[in-house]
């Protein structure tokens, strides 16, 4: 099972200090996190792309060739690539030139993105907010196959013999599709055979057990080899030595956060008592020792059979000084711990 960490590169107040973190300072930041991540062995670092003040991460793929630069192993991934609203070509190009700097360790997580402001900015029509990702993933497609392409879509000018560079390290960088846990968008990767990463930010994660059985379903039904029918998670969370510390430090940031975005979308504020549900064994929240965690994660693979778990941390704004103790608890405590677990189930499954 791998593990990882997921970030989009929270900047702004921080609610305890009252210090403000700009965007230069918290893409520095990332950097350190990235090499920090793979000195202490995890498997996947992963970077999302926003178009708005509170997150200062827009191009992804810039800041993980940063750390690819001072990072050995780990693998390097957007996290997600608004296919939508960008240029397949330019993305390809992109994680190509990503992946001969990691020497092979590039991967681009493609999805429709939670936000909207990249539609208007890059001149792009919502209403064509389907077919737009449907397209542009079919193009993408095709030049990770590399060789001369030949193309032709409503949403960009054909493709004639095009040959797209730099050639990359690994045969093909490897593109995994984003969801929020609809069936249609389950369904699309399945279809496609491609790997599945499902955002698990409320309720209990067992509920996406039915899209995780659906997806792999599909998938063999599609003919695809169901080895390649991957599923990964990506829950918010936070790592301290205690259960008590880990929910002290972490509420703060991510309330803060929560409750802004749910201004701005009709939710209401995002309070403790609900926090704290979250945190409880069956929530989505992944907030405490690296035991308590730990258990979590194993008991995600046992009822959903995961490959992969990418935890998202900060959520909202906090001191880096604490971000980096998570990343090396995560990969010094957690990651053992979860190892040797699976294992045994594995084991115990193959008896």
């Amino acid at each position: 099972m791998e593990l990882g960490i997921n970030t989009f590169g929270d900047a702004g107040l921080d609610p305890v200090t009252g210090k403000t973190t700009t965007h230069p300072e918290r893409l520095q930041q990332l950097v350190e996190e990235i090499a920090t991540a793979d000195r202490v062995g995890l498997d996947i670092f992963s970077i999302g792309e926003h178009h708005r003040n509170d997150y200062a991460v827009s191009s992804p793929d810039v800041v993980l060739a940063a750390g690819a630069a001072m990072s050995k192993n780990i693998r390097l991934s957007s996290g997600v690539t608004v296919l939508s609203s960008d240029d397949p070509v330019r993305v390809y190009e992109r994680f190509a030139t990503l992946d001969g700097i990691s020497n092979g360790r590039a991967e681009i997580m493609a999805g429709r993105g939670s936000f909207i402001e990249s539609f208007p900015l890059f001149g792009y029509d919502l209403n064509d907010y389907n077919t737009l990702f449907d397209e542009k993933l079919d193009l993408l497609l095709q030049l990770q196959k590399g060789g001369k392409i030949n193309w032709e879509g409503t949403h960009r000018p054909p493709l004639k013999d095009a040959e797209i560079f730099p050639k990359t390290v690994q045969d093909e960088i490897p593109i995994w599709i984003a969801s929020g846990g609809t069936p249609q968008s389950a369904q699309r990767a399945a279809v496609l055979g491609l790997p599945l990463v499902l955002a698990i930010i409320g309720g209990s994660p067992y509920q996406f057990k039915r899209t995780a059985d659906f997806y792999r379903q599909v998938g063999k039904d599609a003919g695809h080899d169901e080895s390649k029918l991957k599923v990964a998670t990506n829950s918010h969370g936070f790592i301290w030595d205690s259960d008590g510390e880990a929910r002290d430090l972490f509420f703060p940031a991510i309330s803060g956060s929560m409750t802004k975005l749910g201004r701005e979308r009709g939710w209401g504020t995002y309070t403790r008592e609900a926090f704290d549900a979250m945190a409880d064994p069956s929530g989505a929240l992944y907030v405490g020792s690296p035991e308590t965690v730990a258990r979590k994660i194993v008991d995600l693979y046992e009822h959903m059979g995961v490959e992969r778990f990418t935890l998202q941390t900060p959520v909202g704004v906090m001191s880096h000084d604490k971000v980096l103790k998570t990343i090396e608890l995560f990969g010094e405590k957690v990651a053992p711990l979860v190892h040797e677990r699976v294992e045994k189930i594995k084991a115990e499954r193959q008896k």
